[in-house]
């Protein structure tokens, strides 16, 4: 039985991989998407990661597709309790930034969508700095005391806009940030490591990376010459090109070896292994990709490994 983890100071027990639920309605349809979340929470997996925003640019859709998904799944399947439900407010094109009114607006329109009277963890999708933070402080702060979120959280967000929030709420007895969503891979780690991870550590934040395998870039199956029919080829493929992103793929081959693991489970859990992470986000459009994902709960990789990847990947 795979052990959960406590996400930073709250009281939500998570699996150590996040399911994405960016693929939900759209290039996973309801059956595929049910099939993917079935197969995830069979295996133990309980954090299902979305956003209000999913997926409004694919062609024909408008956004809140990946929030209706997941409403028909809950109650078909009636787990609604045995599942931690993450969502973000600020993208969709119908509820566009962090005002106070937007944010309560946008969290009665994904509470409709998901057909469920809370949200487990709401983030801010996008920092957007015109806003003040005691304003977005003040209304997370509101849904909190309603009971139609338990806990808050920010993804994309300055360490100085993080800073600020964090003491404003404290200062004002507010609901806190519990975690961060931040850009977080084995090739992208200029975005969270430094001032960021520092402060997630400071005060107790965990963080939860999404582009865990950089865009599939991390899964291996980009190589020289490999033409993969994905939507997300292009972002991936542009690691190829470095010296960096071949230094990493070599480094993944070899550890990969000695576990006789996947790829994508060994760059997970490198993911996983780093301070304050609870655990990475990553997407399976069908089943058959989930394996790879879930083996992160059960592979530890030693002190020499994470240092050989760490290096690599420098």
């Amino acid at each position: 039985m795979t052990s959960l983890r406590t996400l930073g100071s709250s009281d939500l027990q998570v699996f150590p991989l996040a399911l994405g639920g960016n693929v939900f309605g759209w290039t996973a349809d309801l059956d595929q998407s049910f099939a993917v979340l079935d197969a995830y929470t069979a295996a133990g997996g309980n954090f299902v990661d979305t956003a209000d925003v999913y997926s409004a640019w694919g062609e024909g859709l408008s956004g809140g597709e990946s929030e209706t998904v997941l409403g028909k799944w809950l109650a078909a399947r009636g787990n609604r309790d045995g599942v931690v439900l993450a969502t973000k407010v600020g993208q969709h094109p119908e509820y566009p930034g962090l005002s106070a009114a937007n944010i309560k607006a946008a969290a009665d329109a994904s509470l409709r969508r998901l057909g469920t009277d809370h949200i487990d963890l709401y983030y801010t999708h996008y920092d957007k700095p015109e806003v003040p933070v005691e304003e977005i402080a003040g209304a997370l702060d509101e849904l909190v005391r309603a009971g139609k979120v338990r806990h808050i959280a920010a993804s994309n967000i300055s360490a100085e806009r993080l800073a600020a929030f964090l003491e404003f709420s404290e200062r004002e007895g507010l609901a806190r940030y519990v975690a961060l969503q931040p850009h977080y891979n084995l090739v992208s780690r200029d975005t969270y490591e430094g001032e960021l991870q520092d402060l997630a550590a400071r005060t107790g934040l965990a963080a939860v990376p999404y582009y865990a395998l950089a865009a599939g870039f991390l899964t291996g199956k980009y190589r020289p010459g490999a033409d993969v029919d994905s939507v997300r080829a292009g972002g991936a493929a542009k690691h190829l090109e470095s010296e960096r992103g071949r230094r990493v793929l070599a480094a993944l081959d070899e550890v990969a070896e000695a576990h006789d693991a996947p790829v994508p489970t060994v760059a997970l859990a490198w993911l996983a292994a780093q301070p304050t992470v609870a655990a990475p986000i990553a997407s399976a459009r069908t089943v058959e990709q989930l394996p790879a994902l879930l083996g992160v709960a059960e592979l530890s990789l030693t002190e020499d490994e994470l240092g050989r990847l760490t290096r690599a990947s420098a």
